[in-house]
């Protein structure tokens, strides 16, 4: 157990896994072991010597293109990793420590991708591909790309960089990934280097570069094979989600870390899934909530017109899905697992899992403490650390905790304390049987589709409009995305802007995901007597208006 105190032990409770003696939570799973940190490992060697201690059979699919259902064989993943870090290193000069930039949806070129630039010690990161030049721009800054690997449709929006940009569908990228190079000379990678740069918004709201390690990698594939259950056959998992988000970057990983197929698709439409679900006999899928959320009211056809028999366990994380979709979709797909789960960018995605079809029975969690972590709640306002089924703030630390916030020690420092807890900003509680469920959020994030959208953001860019004398955005509840952005406008005098006008000038600067949905003009904005933002208030001001309406 992370950090356990040998004189917890035997006031650690069997059922919930809490220390009534430190007030702890502690994972109620077997600890997994991992390599000593004095070993030096790039998460893609760690990968490689799984395949090397158990050999996947030549015949076993490694990655599949939904598309085209073009396969690619183990061996042959191996052999394109292998090819590009050496085309990569002699071409381009990228060495241990360099930042590569992916700019791409998701494709069979990714993953491969990613393995390549680990193996060679190279920081990946990965942006979405929707993003304005400016956004680009910005996540250049943080993460000090050196290289850009894009898709041929964004690449007008990278700026030149000191070693390149690469596109990566055309046939010199697929040159370098099968030509036959020269043996690759080891790189020394250490298992505390920077693997890769995400981006959260965490809980100031100004975009921030996260610093994921080797080592919280090879923790996250470690956990995925300790708790995979014995099968006759291998899973098959389809992740609809996006691998530049944590949460796709890490089904991805985890599915060929455990040499199990994974079927690669860039749509994430229900006819697509049905259609790739049934002709692959996916028995795992990974999705979004809005995904989940149309499948329990039977949009895209998905119900009626595809076979889903082969289907046991759908993935949700991102975002909290309310108890009367858990409910419909219990209903609905009686023989398959709703495995949700609760992480975050700082945490490399689930630190709390549904792993089997009991902890699914239990409505509106979101699984218990994996191994190897600790857990608090803890009051917002004094720290005091709190009892079972009280509800407070989220405190976790292990083995997956972020390194920090690149180049942002103040923003670092104020989520992460110096015995390794992170602050999550939500507040949740945990049960007596160790079960976690999420409440509400005390960071001002909008989550829209699993998609962070910072407030503050979309308020910088309002205000810089001459008709706009004050503007808020807060969340707007939403059956399908979760959240939508809200815009709260106080007009300049003798202005006529309306609502289209706002969403307009707003959605020309911000990657689709950001824009303004909806809009209410106000005479004034509610704050507090310290002249502190309510948002809240704006938020149930605008449920009260659209009720009053219906």
């Amino acid at each position: 157990m992370a950090g356990e105190n040998p004189t917890c032990v035997s006031s650690i409770d069997s059922r919930s896994g809490f220390c009534s003696k430190f007030l702890v939570y502690h994972s109620l799973r077997r600890p997994v072991p991992l390599p000593p940190l004095s070993t030096n490992m790039s998460v893609a060697g760690y990968v490689f010597s799984l395949c090397a201690s158990s050999p996947r059979p030549p015949a076993n699919v490694a990655l599949v293109d939904a598309s085209t259902s073009r396969c690619l064989f183990f061996p042959e993943l191996i052999f394109r990793v292998e090819s590009l870090a050496s085309s990569l290193r002699s071409r381009f000069r990228l060495s241990r420590g360099d930042c590569a930039l992916v700019v791409s949806p998701n494709s069979l070129r990714v993953p491969i991708l990613n393995f390549a630039l680990f193996s060679i010690g190279v920081i990946v990161s990965p942006i979405n591909p929707a993003s304005t030049k400016p956004e680009i721009l910005r996540y250049i800054q943080l993460s000090k790309a050196t290289v850009a690997f894009v898709t041929s449709g964004v690449a007008h929006k990278v700026p030149p960089l000191p070693r390149g940009t690469v596109v990566l569908d055309s046939n010199d990228f697929e040159s370098m990934m099968t030509t036959q190079s020269s043996e690759l000379d080891r790189v020394e990678v250490s298992q505390l280097d920077t693997a890769a740069i995400l981006y959260s918004s965490g809980t100031t709201g100004r975009v921030k570069g996260v610093e994921l390690t080797h080592r919280n990698l090879i923790y996250t594939l470690t956990v995925a094979n300790a708790l995979r259950a014995p099968r006759k056959s291998p899973a098959v998992t389809l992740c609809a989600v996006p691998y530049f988000h944590v949460y796709g970057f890490g089904v991805c990983m985890r599915s060929l870390g455990t040499g199990e197929p994974l079927v690669c698709m860039e749509s994430s439409d229900l006819g697509t899934l049905g259609r790739a679900i049934q002709q692959f006999k996916v028995s795992h899928v990974a999705l979004a909530p809005p995904s989940v959320v149309a499948m329990v009211k039977g949009r895209g056809g998905l119900i009626d017109d595809y076979d889903l028999t082969s289907l046991e366990v759908v993935f949700c994380g991102g975002a909290a899905l309310r108890r009367a979709i858990v409910e419909g979709f219990c209903d609905r797909f009686p023989h398959v697992q709703l495995a949700q789960s609760y992480g975050l960018t700082e945490t490399t995605g689930r630190i709390f899992a549904t792993v089997d079809p009991l902890e699914s029975e239990v409505l509106g969690a979101t699984g218990r403490l994996l191994p190897n972590c600790e857990a608090k709640i803890v009051d917002p306002t004094t720290d005091v650390a709190l009892a079972p089924s009280e509800s407070g703030e989220l405190w976790v630390r292990g083995p997956s905790i972020m390194k920090g916030y690149i180049d942002d020690d103040e923003a670092t420092r104020a989520v992460l304390d110096s015995e390794g807890w992170l602050r999550t900003g939500d507040i949740c509680y945990i049960d007596d049987d160790g079960f976690l469920f999420f409440v509400d959020r005390i960071k001002e994030i909008i989550k829209y589709k699993g998609y962070q959208v910072a407030p503050t953001e979309l308020e910088h860019l309002l205000y810089s409009h001459p008709d706009i004398a004050e503007a808020a955005v807060a969340p707007f509840p939403d059956d399908e995305a979760g959240q939508i952005p809200m815009a709260f406008i106080v007009k300049r005098p003798g202005s006529n802007i309306d609502a289209l006008h706002i969403k307009t000038f707003v959605g020309e600067m911000v990657a689709p995901y950001k824009k303004i949905r909806r809009v209410m003009f106000m005479e004034t904005l509610p704050k507090n007597a310290q002249g502190k933002l309510l948002r809240k208030e704006l938020t149930r001001t605008a449920m009260l208006t659209a009720t009053s309406k219906l």
